[in-house]
């Protein structure tokens, strides 16, 4: 008869629904499940992928193209740059005019470099600040947009 129990699954008295199995009382760990404790779940490190995953047997982190470079934003957002700062809004200059003509006058004393009270690099600061600002916009608004990141 006491073969018959253990060929089964038995209950065990006590947490909820408690089941051992005839293998696990043969082993010396024994596995009790309970409706009152969570199922352990593997913890995932993103730095311990398989090799097959990973890229060339290294870990990487990202995708390899992380950047997901398009040229359509490259160009949408120089162009969305350019026309905005080419409006004569500064003293009836434009931040790009001022920002060239301040490249032309550093360039005619060319082996020295700028001074440090040069309005060159007030204007390519500027300058660039909105360029950079651009394209990360647009690059966030043109992939969030083919990529349905955004809902409708």
């Amino acid at each position: 008869m006491a073969s018959n129990s253990l060929a089964g699954s038995s209950s065990v008295v006590g947490l909820g629904t408690s089941t051992l199995s005839r293998s696990c009382v043969r082993s010396s760990a024994i596995n009790l499940t309970s409706g009152f404790l969570k199922s352990k779940v593997a913890a995932r490190n993103p730095l311990s992928l398989s090799l097959a995953c990973a890229s060339g047997g290294r870990f990487t982190c990202f995708e390899r193209n992380w950047l997901r470079t398009d040229y359509n934003v490259i160009g949408f957002g120089l162009i969305g740059w350019i026309a905005p700062s080419s409006i004569p809004a500064i003293n009836g200059n434009s931040l790009t005019g001022l920002f060239f003509s301040s490249i032309g006058e550093e360039l005619s004393h060319f082996p020295s470099p700028p001074a440090l009270t040069s309005q060159f690099w007030l204007w390519m600061v500027l300058w660039h600040l909105g360029l950079f600002l651009c394209l990360t916009f647009g690059q966030i608004g043109f992939k969030g947009r083919t990529e349905d990141y955004f809902e409708k």
